[in-house]
């Protein structure tokens, strides 16, 4: 099995400009997402950017760089650009591994490549991890997931699903609920693995409306009727940087020359 890893890096960022610059431990956020990357099976890592600062520093670190167009709508958009100017085979697994990810586990990045030798009737692979706390299942920002029981994707959602209708009342909340014995729960995690065939088709599809409602990309695959395999993570996922107070946690477990895992 063959993949490439390609990760979008963008200057721009609401909470945190120019992070894929950050410097942790001596060495800019990209370096590190590259180097865990690299220490995954994948055959090429790739970095995908709009921004020639980091270019600039990617090529100073020796990363392959592609300039990609800065109107893209979506990240899935960013990657079929970067799929086609690299010429990949239809059936070639890409493997999307977000620019602020530095502790990513290299063992993620495989479980989601294998996922999709494993299973042939899925055009993209993707991860989860169970939830044991309600305020995280009734929490809008953490992206819950329904699957069958050979992990295809049935819907993603902001609302608690499934909703356990003969133990929470009508207008249940977090204050006043208690997750019911025996029914799993499970947060996304947003890595992706993709054929790149349906690279090309993703962007040839209009907005969906449940992707319009929940604002989540990955609806727009399961209303064209891509089927996505989702499997439960190996090992915990790692922390993202999304703010400052992220950026100071990472630095502080990498300067103590630590790893998440």
């Amino acid at each position: 099995m063959s993949f490439t890893v390609v990760i979008p890096a963008r200057y721009a960022s609401s909470r945190l400009p120019g992070k894929p610059l950050a410097m942790i431990a001596g060495k800019p956020m990209i370096q590190h997402v590259c180097e865990r990357a690299r220490e995954s099976r994948a055959s090429r890592v790739v970095v995908a950017t709009d921004d020639a600062r980091i270019h600039e520093a990617c090529q100073s670190f020796g990363a392959e760089v592609v300039m990609t167009s800065a109107h893209h709508a979506s990240g899935t958009d960013r990657l079929e650009e970067v799929a086609r100017k690299l010429g990949l085979d239809p059936d070639h697994r890409v493997v999307n591994v977000q620019g602020d990810e530095p502790l990513i586990p290299p063992a993620l990045i495989n479980q989601v490549a294998e996922n999709l030798d494993h299973y042939p009737e899925a055009a993209i692979s993707t991860l989860c991890e169970r939830l044991h706390d309600a305020r995280q299942v009734f929490n809008p920002n953490v992206v819950k997931v329904v699957f069958d029981g050979r992990g295809m994707a049935h819907y993603f959602s902001r609302a608690p699903i499934p909703w356990a209708r003969d133990y929470w009342p009508a207008n249940a909340s977090v204050a006043d609920v208690d997750l019911p014995d025996g029914i799993g729960y499970f947060r996304h995690i947003g890595i992706y693995g993709y054929r790149a065939s349906v690279l090309g088709q993703f962007v040839t599809w209009a907005p969906a409306p449940t992707e319009q409602i929940e604002a989540l990309e990955q609806l727009r695959a399961l209303y064209n009727g891509a089927c996505i395999h989702v499997d439960i993570a190996d090992r915990p996922p790692a922390p993202g940087v999304d703010t400052e107070e992220d950026l100071a946690r990472v630095r502080a477990l990498l300067e103590a020359g630590g790893r998440y895992a």
